[in-house]
């Protein structure tokens, strides 16, 4: 038996990169999926087609996720289609990256409103749910720039230690509750990011990293679903850094 089957899982961010394989790797294990989109229709198309193809449930909404009210909407719109939310994973994220000195207000506000508010907003919508079944996963997708800082991402930095501040206290919240709220801070990871990378930053990225490689994006998925599965019944306002040693 896969060890998610018929949970539900809400994955926000969940068409491409890192959302993808973890929308993917919940499937794979038997959960049925809703996953948020912003405007990647064609690209959220294909992922529930290939989430019904392992015989899953699935549905993507498009959600815009700096929206207190359209966030709850959506909460609303997936317990209606899917019956409950067992499984709420933030992943939904952008970065605007430069210097301080040439950062702009909307830089800071962008980055801020979608990582760290849209956190807020599907923690508070999705954590009234998950106390009325008593029982509840929550994990967010943070950053080693949210634990060690990076130059040229002030705004991605402070976003990823607020995500982390927020599972520490949720997690302290809601552990009566039955609903443990973990977070996992991944280091470089393949994705659209990544690639824009010249050959240079590419060399001087892996110089970073004790392990010499950038991650797979399914390599921070089975991170997740260890935080999401039975196995981490113990744990709770974890911080797990998947970084190949960044971090130590």
């Amino acid at each position: 038996m896969r060890i998610f089957q018929s949970k539900v899982a809400l994955i926000t961010g969940g068409s491409r990169g890192i959302g993808k394989a973890i929308a993917l790797a919940f499937a794979e294990q038997g959960a049925n999926v809703a996953f948020t989109y912003r405007s990647a229709g064609a690209a959220a198309e294909s992922v529930v087609k290939e989430i019904e193809a392992k015989g899953c449930k699935a549905a993507g909404y498009q959600s815009d996720a700096r929206s207190f009210d359209d966030t709850h909407k959506v909460v609303d719109a997936v317990i209606k289609d899917f019956g409950r939310i067992d499984i709420l994973v933030n992943n939904a994220g952008i970065t605007k990256d430069t210097l301080l000195m040439r950062m702009t207000e909307q830089d800071w506000d962008d980055v801020i409103d979608t990582n760290l508010k849209g956190a807020f907003n599907f923690c508070k919508a999705v954590s009234r749910q998950m106390i009325s079944q008593r029982e509840g996963k929550i994990v967010n997708i943070s950053s080693i720039a949210g634990v060690i800082g990076n130059p040229g991402q002030t705004n991605y930095s402070a976003s990823k230690a607020g995500m982390i501040g927020i599972t520490k206290t949720l997690a302290k919240e809601l552990a009566s509750r039955n609903i443990q709220v973990n977070a996992v801070a991944p280091g470089f990871v393949d994705t659209d990011m990544t690639e824009k990378l010249t050959a240079q930053q590419k060399e001087a990225l892996l110089n970073m990293i004790p392990m010499k490689r950038t991650a797979k994006p399914e390599e921070i998925a089975s991170v997740v679903l260890f935080l999401a599965s039975p196995a981490s019944s113990y744990m709770t306002g974890q911080v797990v850094c998947v970084d190949g040693g960044i971090v130590m």
